[in-house]
């Protein structure tokens, strides 16, 4: 689940921060940097481990602060496929179930991966298992908050750095406004860094859902 990464970065340290150990100077500004970010391929950046090497520091002209080459380790959140992971149901919707691990939330199990059959309740906004026994089939939600095991299956690295403006395809006439319509401003905004899973095997625990 959680892997160390090596990474090379030149870190700048304002000059207010000099009086400071080195090491714990750069260490500051990598995990102000990196903590909490998803860099694309890698995964989620959680804290620095280690500092493995530092090249000479140097000042250039103009900016009174100093730049450091760093080649360092990362912990980096990053599943390998297959594993199995808990997390809790955030909230259903008709793209599957989305579930937390309460420090990444990007994570959807898909219909097709529900243990069958399944179907979308629209007035509870919930999934449920038909589970079928010798007495006839009953209805098991999974609720919001429940506990949930699952399988990761794929995972998607989505580019959300900004891009420039598009180009306008003909130049606005004198006292015609260039601003896109309203409707073309919003945006879906995509999650940087997507697990896609499914749920285990009866065997392997559905949790709550055998609890009730």
């Amino acid at each position: 689940m959680f892997v160390l990464v090596e990474m090379v970065d030149t870190v700048r340290i304002p000059p207010w921060n000099f009086q400071r150990q080195l090491n714990d100077a750069i260490a500051e500004e990598l995990n102000k940097k990196l903590a909490n970010k998803v860099v694309y391929n890698v995964g989620l950046c959680v804290c620095l481990y280690d500092i493995t090497k530092l090249d000479d520091s140097y000042i250039f002209p103009g900016d009174g602060a100093s730049h450091t080459k760093v080649n360092f380790r990362y912990v980096v959140f990053h599943p390998f496929l297959d594993e199995i992971l808990l997390g809790k149901i955030k909230y259903c919707s008709q793209e599957g179930v989305h579930v937390t691990m309460g420090f990444f939330d990007d994570i959807l199990i898909p219909p097709e991966s529900l243990q069958q059959p399944a179907k979308f309740d629209e007035a509870e906004q919930v999934w449920l298992w038909e589970y079928e026994t010798d007495e006839g089939a009953h209805d098991l939600y999974m609720d919001q908050g429940e506990d949930i095991r699952f399988r990761v299956t794929d995972e998607m690295f989505v580019d959300t750095s900004p891009t420039g403006p598009a180009a306008a395809e003909t130049p606005a006439q004198p006292g015609q406004s260039t601003a896109p319509p309203a409707e073309e401003v919003v945006e879906k905004k995509e999650a940087p860094y997507t697990l896609i899973g499914t749920i285990c095997d009866p065997g392997l625990g559905l949790l709550s859902w055998w609890n009730s």
